[in-house]
C-alpha cells in the first residue's frame, strides 16, 4: 500500500479511532494528508467532532443534558 485514494485515507482516519495504526499505515496516511487538502479538512474535522463528544459525554456523566435524565416529560396533570 503505497499509495491511498481519499475513499482509503478517509476510512483509515476514522478507523485510527478505534485503533491503533500501524507504522505503514500511519506513513502513508501522513503523505496523502500532506497533498491532499480535502482529507486533511476530513480529519481536522473528525477531531473536532471526537472532542465534543467527550465533552457531551462529561456532561451527561455530570447529569446534564439529554443523556443525563434533565429532560424527562412532566407527570400527566391530574393523574
Amino acid at each position: 500500500m503505497l499509495k491511498l485514494n481519499c475513499e482509503q485515507a478517509t476510512r483509515m482516519m476514522s478507523e485510527s479511532q478505534e485503533r491503533q495504526l500501524g507504522t505503514a499505515e500511519r506513513t502513508v496516511l501522513r503523505m496523502h494528508t500532506w497533498i491532499c487538502s480535502g482529507c486533511r479538512n476530513f480529519g481536522g474535522q473528525l477531531g473536532f467532532i471526537r472532542q465534543a463528544m467527550k465533552g457531551f459525554a462529561t456532561h451527561a456523566d455530570d447529569g446534564g443534558g439529554a443523556a443525563g435524565g434533565d429532560d424527562k416529560m412532566p407527570p400527566p396533570a391530574g393523574g
